[in-house]
């Protein structure tokens, strides 16, 4: 378990994880994500620490693709995740294995996070939403920002276009960074419709692109 374990710099609820760190390829796979999320279920906090490290650049990076740099009612994608996570800690104990993967859990309480920080926004449309990075502006070139921000807003509303499916798809392969067979897992899909349906996405995306 120590080998799952690293320097921590963000508090969830007690336990310290990550915000972005690498992440060995295949660490996520049912198979070596399993023990840990039984030990955790079981109560040992040597455990629920090691989930939470695995997890959380997972659910950071999910929360940050589908939110982007807006700020909705003050609720921002980091804030998201961190509700994410402790919401997974929340439904841990009562967890039971049915043959599935436990990133098809944290990938749906991700999914339903972000919808309910979007109709938080929708229910009070008095409060202005940003379209901003959540990154400073940095350098002395305005123009070069401009163009930034407006090319990841076009790419964000295209996005928001395409089939959740697809989105999803797309957010964890090249954005999470997960590999075909551990979105497989999350989304409960095969890991060829992931293969299909991302090049499906992707041709979709290059023609509105083109459209634009």
């Amino acid at each position: 378990m120590e080998t799952m374990i690293a320097e921590a710099d963000t508090a969830v609820d007690g336990y310290t994880v990550l915000e972005d760190s690498p992440r060995p390829e295949g660490v996520l796979a049912k198979e070596r994500l399993d023990p840990v999320v039984a030990a955790a279920r079981d109560g040992d906090p040597e455990a629920v620490q090691a989930l939470l490290r695995l997890i959380k650049p997972t659910v950071v990076r999910y929360c940050r693709a589908r939110i982007g740099g807006r700020d909705l009612s003050y609720l921002s994608a980091d804030d998201v995740a961190q509700e994410v996570c402790l919401a997974v800690l929340k439904v841990l104990p009562s967890y039971q294995d049915r043959g599935g993967s436990f990133l098809y859990l944290v990938r749906a309480i991700a999914a339903n996070k972000v919808a309910d920080a979007f109709r938080s926004v929708a229910r009070d449309r008095s409060k202005p939403v940003p379209e901003l990075p959540d990154r400073p502006l940095g350098g002395n070139e305005p123009e070069n920002h401009v163009l930034e921000l407006d090319l990841g807003a076009r790419l964000a509303r295209l996005l928001a276009l395409l089939p959740p499916l697809h989105q999803d798809i797309l957010s964890l392969r090249i954005i999470v960074g997960l590999s075909a067979n551990e979105t497989a897992e999350a989304l409960g899909i095969s890991a060829g419709n992931v293969r299909i349906t991302q090049f499906r996405a992707l041709t979709k995306l290059r023609g509105m692109i083109g459209e634009f």
